[in-house]
């Protein structure tokens, strides 16, 4: 198993023990809501059993006659006692770390059923459906499918499930045909026989030794049919209960004294996850770059170098500094700032360097700070899209004097907007805080001219959830760039973006297209794309072919060559793996058209 691979299972096996145990926690009805899962037009929810209902005597009385109603489809058969129930609630559910136990509730919020997911600790990112009940009349039908449709899809997006099975009992015919039509099929039988155990119940276990089966399990697996419609969109944000639960808190009590709760412990958070002493929550990630630099002296007459390719907050945090942005070429592999372009820049007027880790690539942050201390030049990171990425066991954002990191609603975590300043230097960190903060000193007193860039305690309440999904995120990411390595592999003319160094987090799945190999442009893959109502964006263009800045230069050669023919394929962190398929088969129609096929000619050129 490769290490990808290993970290991938830790991933997942953290994930379900920390939001298993997170969603049992709830002992707040005013709490439980906002942890639920929200079923499609209005249906109802489906609500997490938990530490409240560990005592709910009205609910334990409907989930014993539930299960006496259906005894016939468990395996393990007895009487039935509230008692009882009371006690499998406890140990089997809200005791166990691998099984989480839903309540389905219709459109008024009554419980009509259940169903949830057991043994997610055992096998490779898989997870079974189990305990599947309804247990009273519906006045909407299609409750419990779209109730296990959402579940499926919960375990897929927030916990990064590869594998959805179940067991059912082979007679069950009426059971067999609802999961069939919920998108599972078979793939295997096995045999059971009839035990009476000690306690008196009757349990059904695997068949051995030949012995005659009693009854069948049939095992399925969660493959629904490819869609073939509705808009793929470039980016979209993984929000669970844990976010919702926070932001709720912050709403309800987040002021006053609590104004900064969410704020602070976010800020401490991410400063641990970076691997940092300080972090300042900020507005946006300009605001935090702007801060980075003001807060290192940077002023009229200083020269800053950045990447010829990037965002354009990255050279306008320096002209809001009254400084200089002057522009160095990237590589061609990674798309980072090319360390031999930064060293050519370096003039007497040269005070900084913003590296930006591209698409969530990291840069040669060794051999930058190599060049850069040898010139006294100091490094602020744009980290903006790079959460989690990685050079020699050390997180981005860690190598400079300070980083910038972006929670933009398309980054890999996000806050709607927002971005966060982290630094190791303490003079840095005051600076930049008593900038931050308007320069104010106590009693309305303003000491220097400062701006307005805090971040609400809100948005740190969402940010705080999403940072302790991070690991999972990316994991996600990282996915679905492996799923376009196969769409896309052997197909001339394309070259998909990889990392050069380091471990990247792949923000963005990119993608480079030849138009001398493909025979068509990039803008003409982009409209066949969305011919085929799927959304793309362009790469950033050089950004020295901006207008406005008062130093012009001509484009580095290979950031205005990428710029020309970069495409950002759709990278969202819930992406399925049929909408991947379904963006390579548009882009290998429209080569196709073109004359070219994947690993074979195209227009004349070998591949």
């Amino acid at each position: 198993m490769t290490a990808d691979a290993v970290r991938a299972r830790r991933v997942f096996a953290d994930t379900v023990r920390r939001d298993f145990a997170f969603l049992k926690s709830t002992t707040s009805v005013a709490d439980l809501h906002a942890r639920a899962i929200v079923l499609p037009d209005e249906l109802g929810l489906l609500v997490p059993v938990c530490a409240l209902h560990a005592d709910d005597a009205r609910l334990i009385a409907d989930l014993a006659r539930w299960r006496a109603a259906h005894a016939d489809a468990f395996p393990t058969q007895f009487p039935v006692s509230e008692e009882g129930t009371s006690s499998w609630l406890r140990a089997a559910v809200l005791d166990a770390p691998d099984r989480l136990l839903f309540l389905v509730c219709d459109r008024h919020g009554h419980a009509v059923g259940h169903l949830g997911f057991a043994d997610a600790l055992s096998g490779d990112r898989a997870v079974e459906v189990d305990n599947v009940v309804r247990g009273e009349a519906v006045d909407r039908p299609g409750l419990m499918a779209a109730a296990l449709d959402a579940l499926v899809r919960w375990g897929r997006e927030v916990l990064g499930a590869q594998t959805t099975h179940l067991r059912v009992f082979e007679d069950n015919a009426r059971a067999v045909a609802f999961y069939e039509r919920a998108g599972f099929r078979r793939t295997g039988t096995i045999e059971l026989v009839r035990t009476a155990r000690a306690d008196g119940a009757i349990a059904y276990v695997a068949a051995t030794d030949g012995a005659l089966a009693d009854r069948r399990f049939a095992t399925m697996v969660h493959a629904p049919a490819p869609r073939d419609e509705g808009t793929i969109l470039t980016a979209g944000p993984s929000m669970s209960g844990r976010e919702a639960s926070y932001a709720l808190d912050a709403v309800r009590h987040g002021w006053n004294h609590r104004f900064a709760d969410y704020h602070d412990e976010f800020a401490r958070r991410f400063a641990e996850h970076v691997g940092v002493r300080h972090a300042l929550p900020t507005s946006s990630c300009t605001g935090a770059l702007h801060l980075a630099l003001a807060a290192i002296g940077i002023g009229p007459g200083d020269e800053v170098i950045v990447p010829d390719l990037t965002w354009v907050a990255t050279a306008n945090a320096v002209v809001h500094c009254g400084a200089t942005p002057v522009f160095a070429d990237v590589e061609a592999g990674g798309w980072c700032l090319d360390p031999r372009a930064f060293e050519a820049a370096i003039t007497p007027r040269t005070k900084a360097v913003m590296p930006v880790h591209l698409y969530g690539h990291v840069a040669r942050m060794d051999e930058i700070a190599r060049i850069a201390d040898a010139h006294g030049i100091k490094i602020v990171e744009d980290a903006a899209p790079s959460i989690g990425a990685e050079l020699d066991g050390r997180r981005t954002g860690s190598f400079g004097t300070a980083a910038g990191f972006s929670f933009q609603g398309a980054k890999l975590l996000v806050t709607g907007e927002g971005g966060m300043l982290v630094t190791d230097d303490d003079a840095v960190f005051e600076r930049a805080k008593y900038l931050w903060g308007l320069g104010h000193e106590g009693d309305f007193w303003i000491g220097a001219t400062g701006f307005k860039y805090r971040m609400s305690n809100v948005q740190a309440a969402v940010g705080l959830g999403q940072l302790e999904r991070a690991d999972q995120l990316v994991e996600a990411k990282r996915r679905v760039f492996g799923w376009y390595a196969e769409e896309l592999d052997g197909v001339p003319g394309l070259t998909l973006s990889h990392e050069a160094v380091g471990r990247s987090i792949h923000w963005m799945t990119s993608v480079l297209v030849d138009p001398a190999v493909c025979g068509v442009d990039r803008d003409g893959v982009r409209a066949a794309l969305r011919a085929s109502d799927i959304d793309s964006r362009p790469v950033f263009p050089a950004i020295s072919r901006y207008p406005m800045w008062a130093a012009r230069q001509e484009p580095g050669p290979v950031a205005d060559r990428i710029g020309a023919t970069g495409i950002n394929l759709p990278s969202g962190v819930n992406l399925r793996r049929d909408e991947v398929a379904r963006v390579g088969a548009a882009i290998r129609r429209r080569l196709a058209s073109a004359g070219v096929t994947a690993r074979g000619q195209a227009a004349g050129v070998t591949a």
